[in-house]
């Protein structure tokens, strides 16, 4: 979770329509990924993608609701239950996003390829968490994928700045001979 989705989406609530934006552009290529992996094509997972952040949008806005704690598996979850409707229902519910007066995304040829190269990220993601024990996946992500700072790190953790450092460094040797025997 980054440190700033909460506040985010707090800031959402409170009218600032530039802060879920700013949650929308740093998460929607994570949901279509999850989605795309999922279902067949790209259009429909760009659909259920906007359906999924309509929806989401909506439960923001509701202040009788609590914010999620953990944002991004929050927004999975929606995005997982808009494909099990959408599966039952044969079709892509779109009632949410017209409600709100949202437009439906039209897909370009780069966008179809980005979103079937975020789907091939999300796998090779995949292959690495399943490749490493949970404490060197979550170090490693954090640090290469987040981009973050291993102090940050560290304090998230509850540990070292070392003992991050060494469990990144045992995840990429691990990774690495990985890769060597699959050759």
């Amino acid at each position: 979770m980054r440190p700033d989705d909460r506040e985010l989406l707090r800031l959402a609530r409170d009218g600032d329509a530039e802060a879920f934006g700013r949650f929308f552009r740093a998460y929607n290529g994570v949901v279509l990924a999850f989605l795309r992996r999922r279902i067949t094509g790209p259009e429909i997972a760009a659909d259920l993608m906007c359906e999924t952040f309509a929806k989401a949008l909506v439960v923001v806005h509701d202040h009788s609701r609590e914010l999620p704690p953990a944002p991004v598996a929050w927004l999975l979850t929606i995005a997982r239950y808009e494909l099990i409707d959408s599966v039952r229902r044969g079709r892509v519910a779109d009632s949410t996003r017209r409600r709100l007066g949202l437009e439906r995304v039209e897909l370009a040829d780069s966008d179809i390829a980005a979103v079937e190269d975020a789907a091939a990220d999300e796998a090779l993601l995949a292959q690495v968490r399943a490749a490493l024990p949970a404490d060197q996946f979550q170090a490693l992500s954090a640090r290469v994928i987040d981009g973050r700072g291993y102090a940050d790190i560290a304090g998230e953790l509850e540990c070292s700045e070392s003992v991050v450092r060494k469990r990144v460094s045992r995840a990429v040797a691990r990774l690495r001979v990985e890769r060597e025997e699959s050759r």
